[in-house]
């Protein structure tokens, strides 16, 4: 078993002011993965006076300073890769194969999206004889969740680097190992006192007092639409800038004609990865009425197949789910389907045949699905599918924007006729015959899916203040 009973605070491991022990449950054997202590409201003052100085001096370097450091911490990352994947695998169930690849990659990915991003950006803008410059916003606050932790964190503090900012990370409690390994790889990188501090802790404390502190100028939030809500009240008292990526319940489209065997595998495949345990997963299929019943038969057939399993095995399959209230929140929306009259068409309550230990949940198929059920509006994050009949495509965009969310839509078939749903769909990525995100692309939603972007340049500007020079002057050479 992993301990990490201390926190990152100034460039040093530091016990917690008055923190409690945390035991953080391993989802495919429901024992003990790891061990932290949760921080404190006053570990996050000790973090924010050392982000504060940092700032005084890390806001001041210039690009090419900022780029050598953002180098070395990719280097630093790339060797810890594969203890970031157990990590992930053990306290939030991805399979290995996926941890070490999707999960744990993705840092690389973004870290290297971010030195590009900053090679290429203009702080400074000339407007007829004025300028405008824009500016590291300050101490941030990074709040991320357990589904995505690495992917998550990096796509924050690659930006946060590039932008001259100083940041302070509080995890999910229920995958915070990856975080402390992510702690030591800015060690090893050298990245300066203060610049980067980790505060372990829940949402209810340590989150809490993040978005309370008038030290901290941003909070940079990833999680649940209520959670986010939270975030922002707590911080509206201060009018800091609060940047947020929530929930999601994504409509995949699949255009009236367009082949099955060639538009139905994406749309399993990005509801099945992760064990449905993203965001951004198209969990609504939306099909024409006369390819309903074949779509909802292959689909099931596809689901049904999938194998369930321990993560820590190589292999295609999926993992459990991250925790009990999860799995029990899950079959409780699956039992609702049911009760409300959806087509089961596989899967179901209970866990996947052989499996008697673990928060496994059998991966599931409803067809027949009409907008006012509770499935077809509530984010279930699992492996869950539902189904749904559409008349026409002014029928498909009305059903695929007819929830709370809109943070990704997804279309299956011809491009050109895609083109005309794009504009009506309110969602902020839109994925025409196409699953994967692209890291140099603005991500953020629509409506309860948020109210920022991240990635590539966007996700620097998320982080910058907006300076009007009016006059002209001599600029300091960064």
């Amino acid at each position: 078993m992993k301990s990490y009973p201390q926190n990152y605070i100034d460039g040093r491991w530091t016990d917690s002011r008055g923190g409690r022990r945390h035991s953080v449950v391993n989802p495919a054997t429901e024992g003990q993965a790891s061990e932290i202590v949760l921080g404190t409201a006053a570990d996050v003052d000790l973090a924010v006076e050392a982000a504060r100085r940092a700032f005084e001096t890390f806001s001041q370097t210039g690009k090419q300073e900022r780029m050598a450091l953002i180098g070395k911490v990719i280097e630093a990352y790339k060797a810890r890769i594969p203890d970031i994947a157990e990590a992930i695998a053990t306290e939030m169930g991805c399979p290995i194969s996926t941890a070490s690849t999707a999960q744990a990659g993705s840092g690389v990915a973004h870290l290297g999206q971010a030195l590009a991003s900053l090679d290429a950006f203009e702080f400074s803008e000339k407007i007829g004889d004025n300028t405008v410059l824009r500016e590291p916003i300050g101490v941030v606050a990074l709040i991320t969740p357990w589904n995505w932790p690495m992917n998550q964190i990096v796509a924050k503090v690659g930006p946060c680097l590039a932008a001259g900012c100083t940041m302070i990370l509080k995890p999910s409690e229920e995958a915070p190992s990856s975080a402390a390994i992510f702690a030591e790889v800015m060690e090893a990188a050298g990245v300066p006192a203060g610049v980067f501090n980790l505060v372990q802790g829940d949402g209810a404390e340590v989150g809490t007092a993040l978005a309370r502190h008038p030290g901290i100028d941003m909070i940079s939030f990833t999680g649940s639409t209520r959670a986010g809500i939270m975030v922002a009240k707590n911080a509206a008292d201060t009018v800091k800038r609060v940047s947020q990526e929530l929930g999601g319940k994504s409509p995949n489209i699949i255009l009236e004609g367009t082949p099955l065997d060639v538009a139905l595998p994406g749309g399993v495949g990005g509801v099945l990865l992760n064990s449905g345990q993203s965001c951004v997963a198209p969990t609504r299929m939306l099909v024409h009425r006369s390819q309903h019943a074949d779509a909802a038969e292959k689909v099931g057939e596809m689901f049904a197949a999938k194998p369930v399993g321990d993560p820590l095995s190589e292999g295609p399959h999926i993992g459990p789910v991250v925790n009990k209230t999860q799995y029990e929140k899950i079959q409780g929306l699956i039992q609702k389907g049911i009760e409300e009259g959806a087509t089961l068409v596989t899967g179901g309550l209970g866990r996947p045949d052989g499996l008697d230990k673990g928060y496994y949940v059998k991966p599931t198929v409803f067809a027949d699905v009409t907008p006012d059920m509770t499935i077809a509006q509530e984010e279930i994050f699992g492996p869950v599918l539902v189904i749904m009949p559409y008349d026409d495509e002014a029928d498909a965009v009305r059903i695929a924007n007819d929830t709370p969310y809109g943070l990704g839509a997804y279309i299956a078939g011809d491009p050109a006729r895609a083109g005309k749903l794009v504009g009506k769909l309110r969602a902020g990525a839109v994925f025409v015959n196409s699953g994967g995100l692209a890291f140099d692309m603005p991500f953020g939603g629509y409506k309860q899916s948020g109210n920022g972007r991240e990635f590539g340049k966007f996700g620097i500007e998320e982080f910058l203040e907006v300076k009007s020079v009016i006059g002209q002057y001599q600029p300091v050479e960064a």
